[in-house]
This record gives C-alpha cells, sequence and structure tokens, in this order.
C-alpha cells in the first residue's frame, strides 16, 4: 500500500506506471471523478493486489469467499466495485487479498441520521462493525423521540453490521436539551420510564446496545450523570445488552467547560462496555478557520484517556467532512458550509488551487476566491487519517467512530480494507 502525494506534472498514467497499479484500481479506490484532471497536493491511495480470482460460470460471491477462506463481505470491501453491482460475470477479476497485508483486527462504528442516501451507506456498511442510528430523544414523560430507523437496521443486517441504538437529550426540533438531560439525571421515576421505553426499542428492532450521546451538560450534574450510567449500564446487561458513551474531547481531569465538566473519564470507563472519544470539531461551523481534528490535539486527548480509561475500551473519533469557510473570518459573523472530503478535492480541481498540508495538524487545506470572495477549505484525506490509525495502533485502541456517514469516502473505505481485519459479529 502507498500513499502518494501529486507533484506538479503528474497525471494518472504517469502515476500507474510508476508504480506499476491499476488506473482503474486507483480511479475507484480514490473517487476520482475526473482522473485525467489530479489537483497538486492531492493524496492517492494506491493499492497492488497480492491475490486475485478470475470469476467462472456458476460462480458466487459465497463460494468464491468459501474457497479461500474468507467471507462475502470481506470480498465486498477488497472490490466495492461489487457493492452497487453485486452480479459476478465470468473473467471478471476479484481482489483476495493485497500486497500490504493487515495490521490487525479492530472494531469501525459509524453514525448515520436516517435521512442518510441510501447509496451512500450501502457503500459504508460493508466496513462497519457497527452502525449507530442518530438518534433517539426523550419528552418529560419519558416518551421516546424516535428516528426512522428500521431501514437503517434491515440494511445494516445485510452486511453483518450490528445496528446500536442511540440516546441523547435531543427534542424534537433536533437540538440538544441540557435541561431535560439534568432532569433524567436527578429523577429516578423519569429514569425507570425512559429505560423501560429504550429496552422495549432495543428489543423489537433487533438493537445489540445502547450508545449514550450527552452533551453540553451542566457540571454540577455530574455526579448524577454517573449514577444514571450506572443505573443504565445495570439494566441493560441484565437483558444482555451494551452501554457505549460518548466523551467530549478532554485533555485532564480537570477541565473546565460546559462541553467537559460532566464528562469523568475514569468513572465512566469504569461504568461502560466502550467509549467513543469525540476527537473532531476544533474547527467548526461558528469557530476561525482551521482542522476539524488536528493531530497534535486528537493526539493528547488519546493519551490522556489511555491513562484513564483500558485502551480496549476506546474508540477514536474520526470526521468524515470538512469545512468551507469565506474569509476574512469575523467571529459571530462567519458560518462555515460543511463539506465531504470527496467533494473538497472537486473544488479544488474545479479553481484550479493546489492543495497544501499542514504538517503540525496532520491535515490537507486549501484557498481559492469565488464571486470577488476569499475562502479556505480544512478536509481530510487518506494521509491526515493515516496519522490517525497509526496513533490508534500505537496506544491498540479497539477501533474507531466515524462522525458522519452522510458523505462518501471511497479513499477512506478502500485504506481500512486493505490495512485492518473489520470486526465482523452479525
Amino acid at each position: 500500500m502507498i500513499i502518494y502525494t501529486v507533484q506538479p506534472g503528474d497525471s494518472l498514467a504517469s502515476i500507474t506506471r510508476r508504480f506499476g497499479v491499476s488506473p482503474q484500481r486507483v480511479i475507484m479506490d480514490n473517487a476520482l471523478g475526473s482522473p485525467n484532471q489530479l489537483v497538486v497536493g492531492q493524496s492517492l491511495l494506491l493499492l497492488t493486489p497480492a491475490v486475485s480470482y478470475t470469476v467462472k460460470s456458476g460462480d458466487t460471491l459465497s463460494s468464491i469467499a468459501q474457497r479461500f477462506g474468507l467471507t462475502a463481505v470481506s470480498l465486498l470491501q477488497n472490490n466495492p466495485q461489487l457493492i452497487a453491482a453485486p452480479l459476478l460475470r465470468p473473467g471478471q477479476e476479484i481482489v483476495v487479498h493485497f500486497t500490504a497485508g493487515k495490521r490487525r483486527k479492530i472494531a469501525v462504528n459509524g453514525y448515520a441520521y436516517d435521512f442518510i442516501d441510501r447509496t451512500i451507506l450501502r457503500r459504508a456498511l460493508p466496513y462497519l462493525t457497527y452502525l449507530t442510528v442518530f438518534g433517539y430523544g426523550f419528552t418529560s414523560d419519558g416518551d421516546l423521540i424516535s428516528p426512522n430507523d428500521l431501514p437503517l437496521i434491515s440494511m445494516a443486517r445485510d452486511y453483518s453490521t450490528l445496528p446500536v441504538m442511540l440516546l441523547s437529550s435531543l427534542t424534537v426540533e433536533g437540538n440538544f436539551n441540557g435541561g431535560i438531560a439534568s432532569r433524567l439525571f436527578r429523577e429516578s421515576a423519569l429514569q425507570k420510564k425512559v429505560m423501560d421505553n429504550v429496552l422495549k426499542a432495543i428489543e423489537q428492532k433487533g438493537y445489540i446496545g445502547l450508545d449514550m450521546d450527552f452533551e453540553y451538560i451542566s457540571g454540577t450534574d455530574q455526579e448524577y450523570f454517573m449514577e444514571f450510567l450506572s443505573y443504565a449500564a445495570g439494566r441493560l446487561r441484565k437483558q444482555g445488552y451494551s452501554l457505549h458513551v460518548d466523551l467530549a474531547p478532554k485533555f485532564s481531569d480537570g477541565q473546565k467547560g460546559l462541553l467537559y465538566e460532566s464528562h469523568d473519564y475514569q468513572a465512566v470507563g469504569e461504568i461502560a462496555d466502550s467509549v467513543l472519544l469525540m476527537t473532531y470539531e476544533w474547527g467548526y461551523t461558528y469557530g476561525p478557520p482551521m482542522a476539524i481534528a488536528p493531530f497534535n490535539q486528537v493526539q493528547r486527548v488519546a493519551k490522556y484517556a489511555t491513562s484513564v480509561v483500558p485502551s480496549k475500551k476506546i474508540m477514536l473519533g474520526l470526521p468524515n467532512y470538512g469545512y468551507d469557510w469565506i474569509l476574512p473570518y469575523e467571529r459571530g459573523i462567519t458560518r462555515a458550509t460543511a463539506i465531504g472530503n470527496q467533494y473538497a478535492i472537486e473544488i479544488a480541481q474545479r479553481v484550479g488551487t493546489d492543495i497544501q498540508f499542514d504538517p503540525n495538524a496532520q491535515s490537507p487545506w486549501f484557498e481559492y476566491r469565488r464571486d470577488g470572495l476569499g475562502h479556505v477549505v480544512w478536509f481530510e484525506d487518506v494521509r491526515s487519517m493515516e496519522q490517525k490509525f497509526n496513533l490508534v495502533d500505537e496506544l491498540t485502541l479497539h477501533g474507531v467512530g466515524y462522525w458522519n456517514l452522510m458523505r462518501p469516502f471511497q479513499q477512506n473505505w478502500s485504506f481500512l480494507a486493505a490495512r485492518y481485519v473489520i470486526e465482523k459479529k452479525g
């Protein structure tokens, strides 16, 4: 496996000749919409098959997988073209293994809203251990506010991906509400009603566990929050379900701020079966332009987390998105536009600008002008993802969690397939 940065004068033909890789494979793994118009500074994932198989008449994905001691889903991971077109043709080449070899097994979680484009979701599911549907809220009476999750659960099961229910303090309007969360943490009757309904939904819909995502919780609620998590964990485990908790990105025990004070890493780590470090949103919608998940900051959070939580319980949060800011940035006025990582490349292509790479943030970015206005874009690519996965391996974390799956990122999925055995339990 090679990660190559496009240089001036490069073309797809010259790169593939130099490294002896298939142009069609490079186009597919990097989702190159205009393969004859590469961007200087763009990163490309170059994969070389070690073992391939030529499809014969009567072959099926399952029969080929059985021949090599694999699963049909693992063949989909190696051959993403089959996800959209699973019917095999005699003479078709199927990649069985890549030359890179697998480093180790990891768990992969992805979050999705119920309105996700089904084609985008289908292309991600083969690479996921878990699909977490965002999300359930609750009313002051303890009734659940439910997404339209059944279609997503059904699709997840088609790819041996386990569905996880998510509970947060979401209102009907889709906003976090610290007040109703505080009531839940402090009122045992409301807790019982909510958890009764949660367990009923888990059983009826086939979820395998619960993800707790409570954000913007007052520090005065920390003790009550921990007590609620303990209560919920006990009830879930009694029924054979797991508890996963999302944590704001802290650097130390006593970190101040509404996002951080109620999230006691050590206490949550003792209660929960697993945790997600929400290591993204340094660059955010109303903030100044910067990397969404700068590596130097992500590293600080992950190293602190492993000092107080067992690494086997930790999943590192990864952003599947970027932001486009209008310049000059004005606090309280400038609002960045969220974009997909693949779309960021398309913008650079369209405006004819080079992509830069920040050595501290280990993240790509570029500037351009449109309609007389300056813009700056920060996003993720396979280089920035590789650095985060190196950290996951260095700290032997359990895996990663993507916020979120709403935008395509094939380069990332192909990287995962080549480097890891992805846990599949469904």
